[in-house]
């Protein structure tokens, strides 16, 4: 008795792509086990894949997830099945493929990497006593305990100007994404190293003004008269921090620490929709 065309179709296309894609053993065994899991439940459904349809294939997916499969193996197996109808196209055993358009269940969405409440407080003391002198390090401290404070992208933090900060302001507005406003509260902590770097920055004020130049506006000023810190320089500092702290500089990122903020709003009790907009999301899936 002749083996039904779906297998004898599997077996000449295992040859095909060991002849002509040259494909490893271990490749062809996963498209053969992928191939034949599939001819078979189709077989059990009174189906033959000369004739079987789109439909027939999405159903075959939704038992695989009813299964318990993970997206990355229906993933697989639905192109294991795309490249099988390919080739019986090209041989002219099909007119179609069946399983051309039929959307896959995707990759598994990974959460962003983040840190604990006690690594970012590693983070803000290697900051206390990193610098080349008290007003560098005073500096660092109020960048760290901003940013964690706020959640600002690290292009919000360094642009900020001195003005949104004075008086000590319990929130600050923040210009985001374009040109919009929002307004993000401030911890005690972030207050007070703010406050003791306002200091520094009046000192070194009255020192320019005295000298006949100019004084710079923004919160974080580069060496450059007019310019701020650059988010690479903000990029360079942080990685240096991760490391006096005994962090893996791979984990510490301006953005993980935008993470961090959010992740620990969160597991305090916090809103989602109060965490997006402090974030400046304007879609909450983000």
């Amino acid at each position: 008795m002749a083996a039904p065309a779906g297998y004898r179709w599997i077996s000449a296309f295992l040859d095909a792509i060991a002849a002509e894609a040259g494909a490893a053993e271990n490749t062809r065994l996963g498209y053969g086990r992928d191939l034949k899991d599939f001819a078979g439940w189709a077989a059990a459904q009174g189906h033959d894949l000369a004739s079987l349809g789109r439909g027939e294939i999405e159903a075959w997916l939704v038992f695989c997830e009813a299964q318990g499969l993970s997206k990355a193996t229906r993933a697989r197996r639905l192109s294991s099945v795309r490249q099988l109808y390919r080739f019986a196209f090209a041989e002219g055993w099909r007119a179609d493929n069946p399983a051309l358009r039929i959307s896959g269940p995707g990759k598994t969405q990974q959460l962003p990497k983040t840190l604990s409440v006690d690594e970012v407080a590693r983070l803000i003391d290697a900051a206390r006593t990193h610098g080349r002198s008290p007003a560098e390090c005073t500096r660092n401290t109020a960048l760290i305990e901003l940013l964690y404070a706020t959640g600002m992208r690290v292009s919000e933090l360094v642009a900020l100007p001195q003005a949104a900060v004075r008086g000590d302001p319990a929130m600050i507005l923040v210009r985001g994404k374009g040109g919009k406003e929002r307004m993000v509260p401030l911890s005690p902590p972030a207050r007070a190293a703010i406050k003791a770097w306002l200091g520094c920055l009046d000192h070194q004020a009255a020192e320019l003004q005295a000298q006949g130049r100019p004084q710079p506006r923004h919160l974080f000023p580069a060496s450059r008269a007019g310019n701020h810190m650059t988010r690479q320089s903000f990029f360079v500092l942080i990685k240096a921090l991760a490391l006096k702290a005994g962090l893996s500089p791979a984990r510490v990122t301006p953005h993980v620490l935008r993470h961090a903020f959010a992740t620990h709003l969160l597991a305090g009790g916090a809103d989602l929709r109060v965490i997006q907009t402090l974030l400046g999301h304007a879609d909450l899936g983000t």
